[in-house]
């Protein structure tokens, strides 16, 4: 059971439900990104999205867009990213985290060395967007025969229903459901029919049930909220922290306080 599995059965047995954060890694820079994650951490966040910087990200809206060309302007890269994530695991952060990243940046670090680097540096999922399921078992066999390897998470959309089984069968942590068509960032603008599609992944799925894509506060999946096990936030704690110049306290105070709503 790694980290993922271990917090989300804690979060489970209290009987709430998980939250979780979406940065771009390097920003503000890579000490301050440090920070933000152990302030996170402290704030009780229950698992990290660290998205790894790419030139082409074609999941995203506009916000984590620019904050990936921002970062990758400063020099980011994925071996920086796995020394501080390194490093964090040295200084005994034990925040879950997860990189969401493209399949090109994998392919290109190899995928072998990879899945090794990320068992040795403490990284406990992957999330590929533009890796198809059909086409993940290159990637998955490596990742089954690694030690301490992350796992590779899946993501699933309102249009999945007849794939939704095949999606949810061999999944390990948690699924991540799309809650819209189209990029990141689109401000609750939930597809018409995600109430009954998310209940058709929660009734298949053996893990629990993360809602992302649109999300900015906690009332915002209220309908949901019966249904799904928790949900992300990525484009709009983005642009709250880039409002307040990655001010820790007051990333600290949105997570609480989402966290909070979110378990009322």
């Amino acid at each position: 059971m790694n980290r993922i599995e271990k917090r989300l059965q804690q979060v489970q047995e209290k009987g709430e439900k998980a939250f979780i954060t979406y940065i771009t890694a390097g920003l503000p820079d890579m000490e301050g990104c440090a920070e933000l994650i152990k302030a996170q951490e402290e704030a009780g966040l229950d698992v990290l999205e660290l998205g790894i910087p790419f030139s082409d990200p074609v999941a995203d809206g506009p916000v984590i867009q620019a904050a990936s060309y921002k970062s990758i302007q400063q020099g980011t890269n994925l071996r920086k990213v796995f020394d501080m994530v390194a490093k964090l695991r040295e200084d005994g952060c034990e925040l879950p985290i997860v990189f969401m990243m493209y399949f090109n940046t994998v392919l290109h670090y190899g995928i072998e060395a990879f899945a090794t680097k990320c068992a040795e540096a403490g990284v406990d999922g992957v999330i590929i967007p533009d890796l198809p399921y059909e086409e993940q078992e290159q990637v998955q066999v490596i990742l089954d025969k690694t030690e301490n390897a992350p796992l590779l998470l899946q993501l699933i959309t309102p249009i999945s229903k007849q794939r939704i089984p095949m999606l949810v069968e061999k999944a390990r942590g948690f699924v991540y459901c799309i809650s819209s068509m189209g990029v990141t960032g689109q401000f609750a603008d939930f597809h018409r029919d995600v109430l009954a599609y998310l209940q058709e992944v929660k009734k298949e799925s053996k893990v629990p049930v993360m809602m992302g894509f649109g999300i900015r506060t906690a009332k915002d999946v209220l309908p949901m909220k019966d249904t799904i096990d928790g949900c992300i936030v990525g484009s709009h704690f983005i642009k709250l922290l880039e409002a307040s110049n990655y001010d820790l306290e007051k990333a600290k105070e949105y997570i609480s306080t989402f966290k909070k709503e979110l378990n009322a």
